[in-house]
């Protein structure tokens, strides 16, 4: 680590945590040193790719000195970063240098943004929405905190997506259209309609398939 570079502790131990340590990598300002457990104590046994693997009750020594960013993508991302905010870490924001973000737009504290992504202007990211590779968002769109959306899925302009909903891999939401709050919209899907909350979608175009949906 230089003294340009401030340290990173990743939440999550499964592959994408690995995947986003990679990126990481990459990102000047950055330097990934360890990962965070907060569901099976073993894996706290062994390093991974050379880094510790702390467990969740023991990373309030870091809230000073390390950020953290969450590095898993499922609708129960939510649990794990409120433990580690409890223990008082702060969040980074990440963008990749493959990434092209609008000088116009917002992302919210704890957001990641990976290679390939388009954010274009006016747009607001909120707080820790995952950004997959290659995902498109549009112009004048609205997205709340805790939203993963998933690689080559394309988010048009004038869009509203509610907290914690997840937008499967290559799904398309046309413009001005309004996905609700823990909603989930499948992979490949097109949603031509709005969406309520806390249902998933799938299809062409996409249609309610489960309702009661807890995104956490």
């Amino acid at each position: 680590m230089t003294a340009e570079t401030r340290p990173l502790l990743i939440l999550g131990t499964h592959m994408l945590a690995l995947e986003m340590a990679d990126l990481i990598s990459e990102m000047e300002g950055w330097h990934v040193e360890g990962f965070v457990e907060n569901l099976d104590r073993e894996r706290c046994s062994a390093a991974i790719e050379g880094l510790p693997v702390y467990w969740i009750d023991d990373i309030g020594r870091f809230a000073g000195t390390h950020h953290a960013i969450c590095g898993i993508s499922t609708t129960h991302r939510t649990g794990f970063i409120e433990q580690a905010s409890a223990r008082g870490m702060s969040f980074a924001t990440l963008v990749h240098p493959m990434a092209r973000v609008s000088r116009k737009s917002r992302l919210g504290e704890g957001t990641f943004v990976s290679a390939g992504v388009i954010v274009a202007s006016y747009t607001t990211l909120g707080r820790h929405v995952f950004v997959n590779r290659g995902a498109l968002i549009g112009h004048h769109t609205a997205i709340g905190d805790h939203v993963t959306i998933q690689p080559g899925a394309n988010v048009a302009g004038a869009c509203r997506l509610g907290d914690r909903t997840y937008i499967g891999m290559a799904a398309v939401v046309l413009d001005r259209i309004k996905v609700g709050s823990q909603s989930v919209v499948g992979a490949g899907s097109v949603v031509t309609a709005d969406v309520p909350d806390c249902v998933q979608v799938h299809g062409i175009p996409a249609r309610i398939v489960k309702e009661s949906i807890n995104g956490r």
